[in-house]
């Protein structure tokens, strides 16, 4: 049977693609979960508006990644961490306590779009990656302070 996917699915295929599966799996898995259309004139024509509106919200989305991208250029963050000899750390800096830190200057930043290159385990300034969007990403930077100080 052939089907028009609604979203991207692994190993099937990408939003707006004619894939053929079995009568089954498009009948009980891919049309009650509003995965994909029966491939007819009428669903190709409900596929493009849905690739319009889909277009458009990204672009929206993309404007507001770049302003808050724009914000968080001058942000620097510190956490303070126990510190052992020579300057290392008991434990290492997460992106969940980066998010905690952002949350309180006031931006709300999902941990899991964080992205530290190496794990930092010692004492000094890092730079962090923050995921806004697809095509915009955000560097902060991070210092790493001793929590006695």
């Amino acid at each position: 049977m052939k089907v028009i996917l609604r979203k991207d699915l692994l190993n099937l295929g990408e939003m707006g693609e004619i894939v053929n599966v079995r009568d089954g799996y498009a009948r009980n898995y891919l049309i009650p979960r509003d995965y994909a259309y029966y491939a007819s004139e009428s669903a190709i024509k409900r596929l493009e508006i849905e690739k319009q509106h889909r277009a458009k919200k990204l672009a929206k989305e993309k404007v507001y990644a770049e302003s808050l991208a724009n914000s968080l250029a001058e942000v620097q963050v510190s956490v303070a961490m126990k510190v052992g000899e020579e300057g290392k750390l008991y434990g290492s800096v997460t992106p969940t306590m980066i998010a905690h830190e952002l949350t309180i200057k006031g931006f709300n930043i999902d941990k899991r779009n964080i992205i530290v290159d190496n794990s930092i385990k010692t004492l000094g300034v890092f730079d962090a990656k923050i995921k806004l969007h697809p095509e915009v990403t955000a560097n902060i930077k991070v210092w790493v302070i001793s929590e006695e100080e």
